[in-house]
This record gives C-alpha cells, structure tokens and sequence, in this order.
C-alpha cells in the first residue's frame, strides 16, 4: 500500500473510533434480532402483506423465504430516473424465481440540479439528500425487510439513500443503477454555444437545440458531474455490480444486471448462508477507497460533503485534510468532461471501471482486501460483465487503455496529483477542482468584486462592468443562509472574462459542484458568511489571492484593518419564501458547515 493511503486511513480510523464503536454494536443489535418481521404483531403483519398474493402471504407468514425492500426515486420528468419506472416489475420476477418475495417499500424525490440551476428551486437541492434519506428510513421502517436494493442515480439522491441504507446496517443493501444516455453532440460544441449565449451571440433557440442535442434521452447526463460520480464511488466500494455504472438503459446487458442485483439480494439475507450486511461491507478502507476514486478522476467537488455524511453515517469521520493528503498520492488517471472533451460512455468504452480499478490496485491506492456485495476483494472489479444468453457472466478487464487521451495507466497519468485540492488561508478552508484548471490559471491575485447575488454577478459581466483582473466573491450563499445552491450558471459568465485574457476566479460558500471547469473556484468556502466566517467582511477592490499550487486562499488586508470592520448583513427573506423553501427552516437552522457534510441528520 502507498504509505500515504495507510496513514490516512490509519488516521481515520484512531478518530472514529468511539462514533465506530457505538454504530457496529447499535448493528449488531439490530442484526441479532433476526427477520425484522418476526418480532410484528398478527394485526402488523396482515397489513404489511395484505394487498400480496396467496403465495407470498405464504412466504411472508413462514418467515422462510426472504422479503426484499425496493426503495426508487424513480420519476419520468428526469432522463436519469425515467427508467426505474419497470424496474419493481422486473425485480419481483427475479426475486419471485429465486422462491422469495420482493415488495415496493417507498418512493423518495429526486430532483435535478440541471432543471434548477440558476433558480429558487436550488435552494432546495443540497438539503434534498437528508430529506431523501429520512423517506428511504421511513420506507424501511415497517421491519418487513430481510434486504433492500436501492434505485438511484443523481446529485443528492445517491448520497441520501446510502445515509439511510448505512443506518439500516444490518441488512444486505444493494444499488441499481440505470446508466447513462448515449452520446450526443461534443461537450465542445455545447459549451461554445453556452458562452456565446452569454455573450448575447446566440439565440436561445440556438441554445435550446444544441441543450437538447445533449440531454436528448433516458438515461444520466453523459458528462463527469455528481450523478456519475456517484456511480462510480458507489461501485468502488462495493455496493453496485463490477461494471455496472456506466451500461445505458437500453443495452439489453442492463435488465440483466437488475436481475442479478435482485437475485444476488435473496441469496445474501440473514435467512441464507451468505449473509452480507451493509455493517460489514463498509468501513474506513471502504471510505478511503471512494476517495481515492474521487481524487483519481477528478469528480465531483460536492463529495468533498457527501462522502463525508455517508461516512458519519456509518460511524467514520472524514475531514477534508483526509482528501488533501489522499490528493498528494493519488494521481489523475482520466481526462472526462468537464476535465477533459470525452463523456462518461467514452470513458467505459475506453477500459471504464475495470481498468480504473485495476491501475489503482496496482499503483497501491485503494484497499483490495475489502468486503463487497459480491464477495471479499476489490479485483472482483477488475472484470466487467457481459451476456451469456440471459445470464451475466464477468470476463478480465482490460490491462491496456483503448483510448490514452481518457483513461492512462498508473505510469503514465495526465497529472501525478488528484483533481481536488484544499485551500487554507486567513478565510478558512476551502476545495477547488484543479483538473480543469490550466497550470496558467491556478494562481490569481486581484481585487475584489464582492456580491451577494449571482444573477449580479452575471449581469455585471454581460454589461461590460467587469473588464478586467478579479477575484469574483460570491457570499451568503452556504447552507445556513439559503441552501447552498450551485452556482454553475456562472461558468460560461466568468469563462468568457477568462478568455478575454483577464486573471479571473471565484470565491464562494456556495457550490459549483461536478461540472466546474477551467475558472479556478474556491468553494464550499466555511465558515460560511452567515456564520461569522471573514468572507462577510470582504470590501469591492480588497487586494485577494487564491493559490491552487500551495493550497492557499487569502485575503491581502491586515488583521487590524480586518478587526476594525463590521461583517456585511444581507436581508435573505426572499430566499425563505416561495417554492417550498418556507418549509425548511428546521434544515437552515440545524445544517452543519461544509465541511461536515453540510448534513442536518447527526446530533454530533
């Protein structure tokens, strides 16, 4: 093992220990009390059965067979869940083949960060994952369950239903991914026609048809943002199928591996001989490996939180020093857009998860020794499935890159540190993804240009106002002011200032998540405005530098200047109001800061 992923991982797990301790006994009980529907009532248990056939009222009243728990966020409005709408049906058919019984536990939501980007309904997004993990507890709550599978793909909803799933611990959990949708028109052409929209070059027909040339189908967007990052580190702990993630919904090799899935969750109950609790699946290697994952491919920056609330939830506390250190080892081994021109699908056809996997256990990076779903070792993830008439047999992965400009080996990576990096400075702390970032840009220092609002920072650019050198600051944006929105509608704005030749970059206790680019933007800055953090006292032309090479994010103002100034107010009502956002003030007031998860479910 690199010496460097053996101490972090050794560090985490000397700080976790009491929080570690106290969730595996807490699983243990729960797990020695046998089939959860044993311990219902006559009067609990009709009305958990009672709309079943004859046959599984039977299976259920034994307590023989196994009853398996589908918790979806299938909707047909968003292109990534639109498939789950058959999967029940093809899951109670696999299960039912299996002799044992599976029945639809609850649905939680699922919204899209593309559908709200730039508008009220952000404020919701961020706040969405504990919403969703509280309904994936509520659905597995009846104690009908013997194991569940759990249907998502996107930004939040991965994250909340492995929150829920980590507390359900004593059962086997298993994902079901849906795939991505086929390629469309070049991520190139598309940001182009998005910049010269912002430049009022283009129509927005124009935008809307090259938009639409791009989300075009079912399935997840195609570009590297939170929705595939998340298939990927699920997969790279364990709790996903070997190459399951990036198989589109229509290849006929996807039913297939929803039915293995299922089946795969009858045989691993505590009813069988091959029990596999999620308890046991994940640990602190388990978590360290999905970081590496994160870093190896430069992903999304919004796991710099989520990976830290699934961790919490199974008892492990992750920092973000952990991703800072883990960065310094672990070197970037693909090149997928926003980082790079090629899409997700270029990235599987190219050697995809097996090859990922494969150069990482070689390089010494990830854990192989580890649990799975399917069985004990991370080189079960170096093959990758493929059909033998209806069945999924898994063959070797590739030992060599089919396309080099996406996927490199160990040797060979296109950056010898991660995608991610940790700013520290008089600010606070902060992540930036580096991948996209041109060596040229990673050093900015500049005035300041300070908003709270950033439709005013877009319209300050479109109307010329900003022609020149800048830190654009962008505050009151973090979870306790008004949700922690992503701020991506900015990129195309602060990138054509870029290309003009100015020195430009971003400064923000909001997010940018997955698909920030080449404009270095200083993120999830806490402690957040709201909270007394020193970007409330940041003034219009206050001299700042951002430092992606050193780590390093600064305000140029002497602390006793500093100490003399009274912290900006802002008046947020109108953030409190309207598409539903009046209804979480209990989730502003509890939320934790970013960089513990921005997580409103733990007490500590």
């Amino acid at each position: 093992m690199n010496p460097i992923v053996t101490e972090v991982t050794n560090n985490i797990v000397e700080r976790s220990k009491k929080l570690r301790t106290k969730y595996l006994e807490d699983m243990k009980k729960a797990q020695e009390k046998g089939p959860h529907r044993g311990v219902l009532s006559c009067g609990n248990l009709a009305h958990g059965f009672a709309a079943c056939n004859p046959q599984d009222k039977q299976k259920l009243t034994l307590m023989e067979e196994a009853n398996i728990g589908i918790v979806s966020s299938y909707n047909d409005m968003l292109s990534a869940h639109q498939p789950y709408e058959d999967y029940p049906r093809i899951i109670r058919e696999a299960v039912t083949e299996m002799g044992s019984v599976a029945q639809f536990a609850g649905g939680v939501p699922a919204m899209c960060d593309g559908v709200t980007q730039g508008q009220d309904g952000m404020e919701l997004s961020l706040f969405s994952r504990d919403n969703i993990a509280q309904g994936a507890a509520i659905a597995l709550s009846h104690n009908m369950f013997d194991a569940a599978l759990f249907l998502g793909i996107c930004d939040k909803i991965v994250p909340g239903l492995l929150i829920s799933a980590l507390r359900f611990g004593q059962l086997p959990c298993l994902f079901v991914p849906a795939g991505p949708m086929k390629s469309g028109i070049t991520n190139a052409q598309k940001a182009a026609v998005r910049q010269r929209f912002a430049k009022g070059e283009a129509s927005r027909e124009e935008l809307l048809e090259a938009e639409s040339a791009s989300y075009h189908s079912a399935g997840t967007c195609t570009f590297y943002g939170t929705a595939n990052s998340n298939q990927l580190l699920v997969e790279i702990m364990g709790l996903q199928l070997p190459g399951s993630s990036f198989v589109s919904p229509d290849d006929p090799l996807r039913e297939a591996l929803t039915r293995h899935t299922a089946q795969l969750a009858a045989k691993t109950t505590a009813l069988g001989r091959d029990y596999r609790p999620i308890y046991e699946v994940i640990d602190e290697r388990s978590i360290v490996n999905s970081i590496v994952g994160l870093l190896a491919t430069g992903g999304s920056t919004n796991h710099t939180m989520h990976i830290v609330a699934y961790a919490r939830a199974a008892g492990i506390v992750v920092t973000w020093d952990d991703f800072s250190e883990l960065s310094k080892a672990v070197p970037l081994l693909t090149r997928i857009y926003p980082n790079g021109q090629a899409d997700i699908n270029h990235f599987h056809a190219a050697g995809g998860m097996a090859f990922l996997v494969k150069q990482l256990i070689k390089g010494g990076l990830v854990h192989e020794d580890v649990n799975t779903i399917v069985g004990k070792g991370l080189s079960h993830y170096a093959k990758e499935p493929f059909l033998d008439g209806d069945n999924v047999v898994w063959k070797e992965g590739t030992d060599v890159s089919l396309d080099a400009d996406v996927v490199r080996p160990i040797e060979n990576p296109f950056s010898k540190e991660g995608g991610l990096s940790l700013l520290k400075g008089n600010l606070g702390r902060s992540v930036i993804k580096v991948s996209a970032v041109k060596e040229e840009s990673r050093i900015i220092e500049a005035p300041a240009v300070v908003f709270h609002n950033q439709n005013d920072l877009a319209k300050a650019i479109s109307s010329g106002e900003l022609e020149r050198d800048c830190v654009a600051v962008v505050r009151f944006q973090g979870p306790k002011a008004i949700g922690m929105p992503e701020l991506h509608k900015l990129t195309p704005y602060l990138g054509n200032l870029q290309d003009k030749g100015f020195k430009v970059a971003l400064v923000t206790d909001g997010r940018m998540s997955g698909a920030s680019g080449k404009v270095p933007a200083a993120i999830h800055l806490t402690p957040e405005a709201l909270a007394g953090g020193l970007i409330g006292k940041i003034k219009d032309g206050d001299l700042m530098r951002l430092d992606a090479v050193t780590g390093t994010l600064s305000l140029l103002v002497s602390d006793d200047e500093l100490a003399g100034r009274e912290a900006a107010t802002h008046d947020l009502s109108e953030s409190h109001q309207g598409m539903g956002r009046e209804l979480f003030y209990a989730q502003r007031t509890l939320v934790s800061g970013a960089e513990q998860g921005a997580c409103s479910l733990f007490a500590e």
